[in-house]
């Protein structure tokens, strides 16, 4: 009996460990990093404590803007869940090195990204921990969320920049709970977001979600460009089967024939693949605007 444990739990560890080499092959490229010439864009922190739509709740966002950015000249919009994440220079998706590198070559539009954190409710007492809304925003299969976008963040950063309102000009992002979260913003308002980016998104059944590969098969097609990403050795947990959610939802995007791309790769549940491509991502899901300009 011991001998069989031992085998069994070798075999565990091999799992793991095959599964961790899997992830760690997927690394940011040489559009991830700083270039010669290339010039840099701002990025500013910002707190967000007014809610209406999530009252109670402080957040952190950041706005990115390119060098090339003129006032008068609409720029296009990115929006991104767990944005502290996406904006960290060092992290899995580096995205304000990306969009330098991109705008600059002519491979994207010149594009304002928003990152934008999960709220949070402040402990009322020493010791106490913050409540996290992360769930509630991001699962949550409602016009919540995006009027939250639209009517509270996106209209405080208006203020100060021209931002398209053309929804061909405007995408959404987001990682695991961001993904379904950046999917369903689009589904209810795809007259204010056109694009979508979901890395390995939580199409199961957190909050319902595992319920839109049959909405998207039995809805009319909506005017939304879908970029999916997800790998094999992603969660299967009392939720559901990640890596059969997104299979399940690239299989009905492709049904109800939509713009769409799916990247299924080996990593697990990380921000690696999904960053690691990034670059081509942006290259496709922007190449519409693109050939217009």
């Amino acid at each position: 009996m011991l001998r069989v444990f031992a085998a069994l739990t070798l075999c565990c560890c091999l799992l793991s460990s095959v599964a961790v080499a899997q992830d760690e092959q997927y690394a940011p490229g040489p559009d991830a990093a700083r270039k010669d010439g290339v010039p840099q864009g701002t990025v500013t922190k910002h707190v967000w404590d007014q809610s209406e739509i999530y009252p109670g709740t402080v957040r952190d966002y950041w706005v990115y803007v390119p060098q090339q950015y003129k006032k008068g000249e609409p720029a296009c919009l990115m929006v991104f869940q767990d944005g502290a994440g996406f904006v960290n220079e060092k992290g899995h998706t580096r995205v304000p090195i990306v969009f330098d590198n991109l705008i600059h070559a002519g491979e994207m539009p010149v594009t304002i990204g928003v990152f934008i954190q999960p709220g949070e409710v402040p402990a009322t007492k020493p010791g106490q921990n913050p409540r996290k809304n992360r769930s509630y925003e991001y699962d949550t299969l409602s016009d919540q969320y995006v009027r939250f976008l639209l009517d509270e963040i996106l209209a405080d950063v208006g203020k100060q920049y021209d931002i398209s309102s053309d929804p061909q000009h405007r995408a959404i992002c987001g990682n695991s709970s961001g993904g379904i979260c950046a999917f369903t913003a689009a589904w209810e308002r795809p007259d204010s977001f056109g694009k979508v980016v979901s890395h390995i998104g939580s199409f199961t059944n957190i909050r319902g979600g595992n319920v839109y590969p049959a909405l998207i098969r039995k809805t009319e097609r909506k005017p939304i460009k879908v970029f999916l990403q997800d790998g094999k050795n992603d969660l299967d947990n009392l939720h559901g089967n990640w890596p059969l959610a997104n299979q399940q939802m690239a299989a009905a995007l492709k049904f109800s024939d939509y713009d769409y791309k799916f990247v299924y790769g080996e990593g697990k549940h990380s921000g690696r693949h999904g960053g690691a491509i990034f670059p081509d991502t942006m290259r496709w899901l922007w190449s519409d605007v693109v050939s217009q300009n």
